[in-house]
Parts: structure tokens; C-alpha cells; sequence
């Protein structure tokens, strides 16, 4: 396989499948260079056919932006309802845990068994109202500088009272999931104050609904060696889905 216009192809054809490629996986599979393949992706990035990111490209822009929390609780509510059940039922009876902020948090917090005892530490306004009302959990709110657009807060004050904490489980909600950069969000405050969650937890479960796959926002969390578990809906594609869990994650798909 030699020809540009059968590698490009070849290119767009599995990058619709799969909604991204890897360059150095291309170039094993057409036998060239991978100094090629990225001349490749530079062409068809330049006729507007895919975004290139750090070791491939993606079919849709990577890049996400901040957003009201009122409006991104509107989009894949159905999903991110289910993904919330799903990430409850790994919830035990006296477990402390941390609940980050994001829409699908709040999705989560609604489906917790009020009958169980829990401690919930959580940046999250709405998370700690939501969970407020039942008296068999315990909600330590953490403080700091609040963000309006997530109804949390962030800052130096939040990560202090983290270094005392010791948890079981992190539920963490991000903007992008990258196979190469990992866990990002649009806020580097807030991404700082995730890598200070993952610190403190024993077990990291990323609840992401299909469309972060392939995302990625400007504060880098993590990489993906860090989390033991992601969560989210069917509209993962089966190419992205191998990838995570070959990277030994376990993945929950919801209906």
C-alpha cells in the first residue's frame, strides 16, 4: 500500500469507525513511516476532513469549552441519568467517598441509597444540597473560590482539606477523555484540584457520558494509567472502547 490517495482512505475510513487513529498504529498497518502518516493527517487536516491531536487525529474538534452547569445538565440527561445509577450500585454500606462536580455528579448524588451510611466529601454545591437531606449521610462540604458555571469550588483551601482525607472511591466527571493526553477539564484550577481527589482516593471511576471520548479541555488531570474504572453510555465507540480497556480500565457500558 503505497499510493497517498489509498492511505488516506484508509485513514478516513477508520477514523469514521473508530472516531480517532493513532499514528504510530497507522503506520504499522500501511507499512510506512510515521513521519508519513502525519504528513497524511497535516493534508487532510488542511482540506478539513479531521482534527489532528498529539499522537493522531479525531473526526470532531478535540477541543471543548467551559459552559453553564444549567446547560450542560440539558445535554445526554437520559445517559448521564443512567450512568449515575450505575456508578451508585458500586457504592457500599459506611464508605467514604469523593464526589466531584459536574452534571453527571449530580445525576449520581440522586441515585445514592439514602438507607446507606456514607461519608461524601465533595467540591460540589449541588451535590452537598442534593445529599443534605438524608440523614444517613454525611456531607463534608469542601471550600474554596466557587465557579458559578459549576456550582463548586476550587482553590488552595479545598486542596489543604483533602491532605487529611483518606477515601475509598473518587467519582470523577471530566470535559475530555483522550486515549493519548488522558483526563482533562476546561479549568486548570479544577484539574488541580482533581489530581488532589485522585491523591486521596484508593479507586478512581471516571463517569463520562459518549461524547467526552476523544475531547480534551486546556487543564490536563491525569493520565489514563490512574483510573481503575469509566462509566458511560452505549454511544462509546467500539474502537475507543478496546482502547480503554487495553489499557486494563475497567469500562461499564449503560444502556
Amino acid at each position: 500500500m503505497n499510493k497517498n490517495t489509498d492511505r488516506h482512505k484508509i485513514i478516513l475510513r477508520q477514523l469514521e469507525d473508530g472516531g480517532f487513529v493513532n499514528v504510530q498504529e497507522l503506520g504499522k498497518q500501511l507499512n510506512v513511516s510515521e513521519v508519513t502518516i502525519r504528513k497524511d493527517l497535516k493534508l487532510l487536516e488542511d482540506k478539513k476532513l479531521l482534527f489532528r491531536t498529539h499522537g493522531g487525529a479525531t473526526k470532531s474538534n478535540p477541543y471543548t469549552n467551559d459552559r453553564p452547569v444549567a446547560e450542560k445538565e440539558k445535554l445526554n440527561a437520559a445517559e448521564k441519568q443512567q450512568i449515575g445509577i450505575a456508578a451508585a450500585a458500586l457504592i457500599g454500606n459506611n464508605d467514604s467517598i469523593i464526589i466531584a462536580s459536574g452534571t453527571t455528579m449530580l445525576a449520581l448524588a440522586r441515585s445514592v441509597n439514602a438507607g446507606k451510611h456514607l461519608t461524601v466529601i465533595t467540591s460540589a454545591l449541588n451535590v452537598a444540597i442534593e445529599l443534605s437531606h438524608h440523614p444517613n449521610i454525611e456531607v463534608i462540604q469542601l471550600g474554596g473560590q466557587l465557579r458559578s458555571s459549576s456550582s463548586s469550588v476550587t482553590g488552595s483551601y479545598a486542596e489543604v482539606m483533602l491532605q487529611d482525607m483518606a477515601c475509598s472511591m473518587l467519582f470523577l466527571g471530566v470535559d475530555g477523555i483522550d486515549p493519548e493526553i488522558g483526563l482533562t477539564t476546561t479549568n486548570l484550577m479544577e484539574a488541580r484540584l482533581n489530581q488532589k481527589m485522585i491523591e486521596a482516593a484508593q479507586t478512581v471511576v471516571v463517569l463520562a457520558d459518549s461524547t467526552k471520548f476523544g475531547k480534551r479541555g486546556l487543564g490536563k488531570i491525569c493520565p489514563l494509567d490512574q483510573v481503575q474504572h469509566i462509566i458511560t453510555d452505549s454511544g462509546i465507540s467500539p474502537a475507543m472502547l478496546k482502547v480503554m480497556q487495553e489499557k486494563g480500565i475497567a469500562v461499564t457500558v449503560v444502556k
